[in-house]
């Protein structure tokens, strides 16, 4: 969920590598196909137009669809502004993309036994930035959710995955941004020296589907930004 781009076709790049049938879902018809095009296997590459925080039609849609063995939603409508200056109605999407689709997925979702939910959050949770205020909250949100539905999901192994600043293309759609600059100072910062990866997130990821010992998990792969 979020599969046209950044993480979420990562996610789809390295299961595809594992040998899944992977479903892709997002918005935008138009960039799924895009996606589905670019990856190696098409054949074994479905696709899904869906706003995840419609529930009716989210509901419809997993109804449609065979129990899934996994699902990772990295789906994000992300706002950064100061408290005093929110639009509250704007902040009220990226709550919704984040934490309302994950409720939609763990209550409607069907999987096949040893299955997995994983929910990407993001380090602002524990690291917030001035402006962040909702982005921060509404991934803690997550994280805390991924521990209870654990216990009340079980034995589905629910986890979260919580990347630092990693170059997608969602970067480059934030106005007024120096994209690199901001990278370069970013990194100076972090103890490995640079930004991460999408396919690094990926590859966490993958670990969290195919480890059937590990659930209640927030699994960090930030490159030591919270140490910072």
């Amino acid at each position: 969920m979020g599969g046209s781009s950044g993480i979420g076709l990562a996610v789809a790049r390295a299961s595809l590598e594992a040998g899944a049938h992977v479903t892709l879902a997002s918005r935008s018809e138009e960039k799924l196909a895009r996606a589905a095009a670019g990856l190696a296997t098409p054949d074994r590459v479905r696709t899904l137009a869906l706003d995840i925080t419609d529930e009716a039609r989210t509901r419809e849609a997993l109804e449609r669809l065979v129990p899934q063995h996994h699902i990772v939603l990295t789906a994000v409508d992300p706002y950064y502004q100061p408290i005093r200056q929110f639009d509250l109605a704007r902040a009220r999407r990226t709550l919704d993309s984040k934490l309302l689709a994950a409720l939609h997925l763990a209550r409607y979702a069907r999987f096949e036994p040893a299955g997995s939910l994983t929910f990407v959050t993001g380090v602002a949770s524990e690291r917030p930035s001035p402006g962040g205020a909702a982005i921060a909250a509404v991934n803690g949100a997550v994280n805390a959710l991924a521990r209870a539905l654990a216990l009340e999901l079980a034995p589905l192994r629910v986890n979260a995955l919580s990347p630092g600043w990693v170059d997608t293309p969602l970067w480059d759609a934030t106005p007024g941004l120096d994209k690199s600059r901001a990278f370069d100072t970013h990194a100076r910062r972090l103890p490995v020296g640079r930004v991460g990866r999408p396919e690094e997130v990926a590859r966490a990821a993958r670990f969290l589907m195919e480890n059937g010992f590990t659930t209640g998990e927030v699994l960090h792969v930030d490159g030591g930004h919270r140490l910072v």
